[in-house]
C-alpha cells in the first residue's frame, strides 16, 4: 500500500472546517480518504480546567491528549488499523461508538489545534488554514451552539468571549502563517475546495 499522505486542516471555531470537511471527503470514494478528528482526542470531563468563574474550559490545548493522536496518526501512517471512541461532547444521552479508522491513500487530521500541536504538525504533508471574519464565526457559533445544541445565549457570548475568542488568538491565528493553503470561507469555499481536490487527487495512485 502507498504511504498515506497527511493533510492537516485547522482554522478557528466555526469557521467552517465541518461544512468543508463533508464535501472534502463527498468529493473521493471512502477508501481513498479517511478522516481522523481531534474531538475524539478530548480529556474526560473530570480532568479539564475551569475558569475562574468556575466554568469549563472546552478551548484549551490541555483538553486534547495530543501525545495519543499523534500516536495513532503514525499507526495509520504505518499501514495499521485502529479503533477510538467516539466523543461525544458530553452528552450523557448519547452511547458512544467504537469508530474504526483504516488506513488511506489521503489522510485529513483536522482540529483547532493541529499546527499548534508539535508531535501532530510534524506529521503532516499539507497544511490548510480556513479562515472567516470574526463576525461571521461568532454568528456561526451563536446558530451552532444555541439553535443545535441548545445552548443559552448568554452561555454562547460568555465561552465565545472568555474561552473561543482568547484561544484563537494565542493558539490558532499565530500558526494561520504555516500554512501551505488558506482557504477563506466569509461566504463560500467551493473554489478553495475544487483546487485541494484536484491536488489530492494526484497522491492518490491509479
Amino acid at each position: 500500500m502507498q504511504k498515506p499522505f497527511i493533510v492537516g486542516i485547522t482554522g478557528g471555531s466555526a469557521s467552517g472546517k465541518t461544512t468543508f470537511l463533508k464535501k472534502l471527503l463527498a468529493s473521493f470514494r471512502p477508501e481513498d480518504i479517511c478522516l481522523i478528528s481531534q474531538d475524539n482526542y478530548y480529556h474526560s470531563r473530570e480532568l479539564q480546567t475551569t475558569d475562574a468563574n468556575g466554568v469549563i474550559n472546552f478551548d484549551l490545548p490541555s483538553c486534547i491528549n495530543a501525545h495519543e493522536y499523534a500516536e495513532d496518526i503514525m499507526k495509520i501512517g504505518r499501514g495499521e488499523t485502529f479503533t477510538r471512541k467516539e466523543y461525544t461532547f458530553n452528552n450523557p444521552n448519547v452511547v458512544p461508538k467504537d469508530l474504526e479508522f483504516r488506513p488511506a491513500p489521503i489522510v485529513v487530521v483536522e482540529g483547532i489545534f493541529v499546527f499548534y500541536f508539535e508531535e501532530v504538525a510534524k506529521l503532516l504533508d499539507l497544511k490548510v488554514y480556513i479562515d472567516a471574519k470574526e463576525y461571521v464565526k461568532l454568528h456561526r457559533r451563536i446558530l451552532r451552539d444555541k439553535v443545535e445544541r441548545g445552548y443559552d445565549l448568554d452561555d454562547v457570548l460568555y465561552r465565545y468571549t472568555h474561552h473561543v475568542a482568547p484561544t484563537y488568538e494565542k493558539y490558532i491565528k499565530p500558526f494561520k502563517n504555516d500554512a501551505d493553503i488558506i482557504i477563506p470561507n466569509n461566504n463560500q469555499f467551493e473554489r478553495g475546495l475544487e483546487v485541494l481536490v484536484s491536488f489530492l487527487n494526484t497522491k492518490i495512485e491509479k
